[in-house]
């Protein structure tokens, strides 16, 4: 029990209004409660416009979007599908659940999403061995969207199709493009710690409207479309239920809002922080504009006296969640006997990150408080000393 302590800081909470309310009641009301249903229909369409692609297949989660997109790009065994090594699981576990083996690549300092000029050098020497990848899945990380002008144009040389896993990125774009839209596929997720959720739940968009129709198919148990039961392929129980498709519907038309209280949050933390030595931030990537879904920062243990064990540690004891950066996929165990190209920059991001309270129900006050429990950490050398 936290008795007596201050109200929990979480990491990045749902942000819920009586907007998503009242489209769920009215969605409850109407009766179409199991999947599929005019709010499915509707958020369906408003993320493909908000995307700025041809169309949209909501789904359970985003990691069942994964697992169509590599099924659409007839991803199976014996097959490479390579993508970023710094990411959450569900990334590289779709591209075992088709079969396949996935590679990792190293990261980018000036993002810390996946390295164009590594990828381009080991596609080209791939090439020469006749071992190109089936297909590349980027990650857009923290919010934001990777570099696209270098990894696209690396990709259409040597003929492999991109999937962007855009889970943490609705709402960022680069260059003036959406995040989401860059692949053949786009992934998106709705997860509760999202920019925006639906509980749980995702979606797969593209401009190829057959890839997309043939999604649907898929996550609806491929049933035919005749009066009995007719299955001529295996398919998946992955659609999203009219219910959450109607506070999804609420969330997205608030998604610029979120943004920009992100934004605000990030601004904050730097202004406190970035002062000191061996405090450094994620980079926004020239050409990109992030939304800041979560605000990372590197810590110089060296210079500081302490590293992000030490600082989450004392975060928590004032009630405060913070996390690490993600962990490489090539350090995880389920991983760590598959092929890595490059990690040293991942692995650096790992071992020295932490990201920081970043939800936009985060108040100026509790904001405080985060970066007050932050500078009070036993043995930081501050800014001043």
């Amino acid at each position: 029990m936290n008795t007596g302590r201050s109200p929990r800081i979480y990491l990045s909470p749902p942000d819920m209004s009586d907007q998503e309310r009242t489209l769920l009641l009215a969605a409850f009301d109407s009766n179409w409660i199991a999947p599929l249903g005019p709010q499915v229909d509707g958020f369906e369409r408003d993320l493909a416009k908000r995307v700025g692609v041809h169309d949209a297949a909501a789904l359970n989660s985003g990691t069942a979007a994964l697992h169509l997109a590599l099924i659409l790009l007839e991803v199976g065994a014996g097959d490479e599908v390579w993508t970023s090594t710094l990411t959450f699981a569900a990334t590289a576990n779709a591209i075992r659940y088709v079969g396949a083996t996935p590679v990792f690549i190293d990261s980018e300092r000036e993002s810390w999403n996946m390295d164009p000029a590594l990828l381009h050098e080991a596609l080209r020497e791939a090439s020469t061995r006749g071992a190109l990848p089936k297909a590349l899945i980027v990650v857009d990380l923290y919010g934001q969207c990777a570099n696209y002008d270098a990894i696209l144009e690396a990709c259409r040389e040597y003929g492999v199709p991109v999937v962007e896993d855009a889970a943490e990125a609705l709402g960022a774009t680069y260059r003036g493009k959406a995040a989401g839209s860059f692949g053949t596929i786009g992934v998106l997720s709705f997860n509760g710690n999202k920019i925006i959720t639906t509980s749980g739940g995702g979606a797969l968009v593209s401009d190829d409207a057959d890839l997309v129709a043939r999604a649907r198919h898929l996550a609806s148990q491929a049933k035919q479309p005749v009066a009995h039961y007719e299955h001529e392929e295996v398919g998946y129980n992955y659609r999203l239920s009219n219910l959450l498709a109607a506070v999804g519907r609420g969330q997205l038309a608030r998604l610029d809002g979120f943004v920009e209280r992100r934004r605000e949050i990030n601004r904050t933390y730097r202004a406190a922080l970035e002062g000191i030595d061996g405090v450094s931030f994620l980079p926004e990537a020239p050409g990109g504009h992030s939304t800041c879904w979560l605000t990372c920062v590197l810590l110089d243990e060296l210079h500081l006296g302490v590293g992000p064990a030490q600082v989450r540690e004392h975060l928590e004891t004032h009630n405060i969640e913070a996390r690490p950066v993600w962990k490489p996929m090539h350090l995880q165990p389920v991983y760590q006997d598959r092929r890595v190209v490059g990690g040293a920059v991942a692995e650096d991001l790992f071992r020295r990150g932490l990201c920081l309270p970043s939800g936009s129900v985060l108040s100026h006050e509790d904001q405080q408080r985060v970066i007050d429990a932050f500078l009070q950490t036993p043995q930081l050398r501050s800014a001043e000393e």
